[in-house]
């Protein structure tokens, strides 16, 4: 069966355990250059927040650089202090809008401390401003590197935009992202990738130069609450005492919802689940539209919208089974599936162009082919009606984030010496 415990699963546990890194002493000092930061909400956000949290609890000096949280966006019920005594990092609010007054600016403050400064970059090309075609940016962090010897690093999340996706102008930028891949790649002295992907599409821009790419996976970014009083209150609310929960935890983008419109009123339909429920910011607009559509739903949908960490922590441990279906496939890169992992959670999804081969090996996760929705649904009914694989999969799962994606060894990657 697809999510049985395999000798090939426990291979790929042993090849992460390998490649475990001694603890290092020597501090490090890190400057952070990112393109949003908490209270301002997004992927990238979140997980600097969690990268420079645990490369400060190391002991490390962290000084975060990004644009100001504007009124607009802040939320202060989630944001944490600030530079304050119990934040080990330093946040510096400086970047404004990423125009060449600002990095002026930011490179007069950058200055004042010794070199060599690591500039370690979280780049999204469409996250600097200028209509994603920031090219002052790039030629900055050139210029960072050769005249003032900072050592740059990038963290890619995205590469770039495809050609042939979209209209004339979305080429015309796609082919600005690929320019400024060229000049980030004269600047960098190593290159993480959020999956391995993403080196062969950089590669080819590094013009035959030597260039250390690294896989760096994204933990997830969710701590794990043990309350299962809490827990169990939220079941009873949603299902009953005795009651089915399947999950979805996302941003809900249109690709994720055309995936969701097409399984779940299926499973719901079919008697699979009690209930489903919707986890995460614009949860709200999916169950809307999925109601809208199907009306004979209403009282088996559910979702919480944007939930504080502690209560979306309660919310996932309440479910059963996650059903996280994703349009290029799953990988290292998806923060909800780390997420669901890291709680212990089986969880349906699907294979496609990104997906790393390690999937085909776990345990953990039961996977069919994007383009799959029946085999989708069929899927995931036979795992909600199967308790003891389904405690199988929940015991692999913790296992496999807590060897292959568990931020300790993330930050004991970063902290390695370059070849």
């Amino acid at each position: 069966m697809p999510w049985a415990i395999t000798e090939s699963f426990i291979w790929l546990i042993d090849e992460c355990r390998r490649f475990e890194i001694p603890e290092i002493v020597k501090t490090v000092t890190w400057h952070i250059v990112t393109s949003e930061y908490p209270p301002q909400t997004g992927g990238v956000s979140d997980y600097t927040q969690l990268i420079a949290r645990a490369l400060a609890d190391t002991g490390d000096e962290v000084h975060v650089w990004c644009p100001a949280a504007e009124e607009s966006i802040r939320d202060e019920t989630n944001a944490a202090p600030e530079n304050a005594h119990d934040s080990p990092v330093i946040v510096h609010r400086e970047l404004g809008h990423f125009a060449p007054a600002d990095l002026r600016r930011v490179d007069k403050l950058l200055d004042k401390f010794p070199v060599p400064r690591r500039l370690f970059v979280q780049w999204v090309p469409h996250g600097y401003g200028y209509r994603s075609m920031n090219l002052p940016f790039c030629f900055w962090l050139r210029r960072r590197a050769v005249k003032h010897h900072d050592v740059v690093e990038l963290m890619v999340h995205e590469p770039y935009l495809a050609f042939g996706e979209g209209s004339w102008r979305q080429n015309g930028v796609a082919a600005v992202h690929r320019l400024m891949t060229l000049i980030l790649l004269r600047s960098v002295r190593r290159v993480w990738i959020s999956i391995p992907s993403w080196e062969s599409r950089w590669r080819p821009y590094a013009l035959g130069r030597r260039i250390e790419f690294r896989w760096l996976p994204v933990a997830g970014n969710i701590p794990v609450v043990d309350d299962p009083v809490a827990v169990q209150a939220i079941r009873t609310r949603y299902t009953g005492s005795n009651g089915i929960l399947l999950g979805h935890f996302g941003a809900y983008d249109r690709n994720i919802m055309n995936l969701l419109l097409g399984s779940v009123p299926a499973l719901l339909q079919n008697s699979a689940p009690q209930s489903v429920l919707l986890l995460g910011q614009g949860s709200e607009v999916m169950r809307d539209e999925l109601v809208k559509k199907y009306p004979q739903l209403a009282g088996r949908l559910q979702a919480t919208g944007r939930l504080e960490a502690r209560e979306l922590s309660l919310h996932l441990s309440a479910c059963d089974a996650m059903l996280q279906p994703y349009l290029d496939g799953i990988s290292g890169r998806r923060t909800s599936t780390m997420v669901a992992l890291a709680h212990g959670l089986p969880v349906v999804t699907t294979s496609g162009r990104l997906t790393e081969p390690l999937w085909a090996e776990t345990a953990a996760v039961a996977m069919v082919p994007v383009q799959d929705v029946s085999a989708l649904i069929e899927m995931t009914q036979s795992l909600l009606k199967d308790v003891e694989t389904r405690k199988r999969m929940s015991a692999a799962a913790r296992l496999l984030y807590s060897e292959c994606f568990n931020v300790n060894r993330i930050i004991a990657s970063l902290r390695e010496p370059r070849r």
